[in-house]
């Protein structure tokens, strides 16, 4: 799953920077799942998982929030969010 994601836009806010793989208007629901977040968070410290429900019923990462305290610029935190997505997937 991680292999085949591209990162199609980087924005950055107060406290984040929203790596975003998927456009959340293709999914019914976005969920922030613990589990997924406990799994980021063991590879950036304070960072979050925004997964969407395809038509099949599959749950897939449509955005990583990477604290920008942890990353040095936008290509830093699409690093490490790939890092987290190559993570959830193993």
């Amino acid at each position: 799953m991680a292999s085949q994601l591209t990162v199609k836009t980087v924005e950055q806010s107060d406290d984040y920077y929203h790596v975003r793989f998927r456009d959340p208007d293709t999914f019914e629901e976005v969920r922030t799942p613990d589990w997924a977040n406990n799994i980021a968070q063991s590879v950036v410290p304070e960072s979050e998982v925004r997964m969407g429900q395809n038509d099949d019923g599959e749950w897939l990462i449509q955005s990583i929030l990477v604290s920008i305290d942890e990353v040095e610029d936008d290509d830093d935190a699409s690093r490490k969010a790939l890092e987290i997505a190559t993570k959830l997937s193993d």
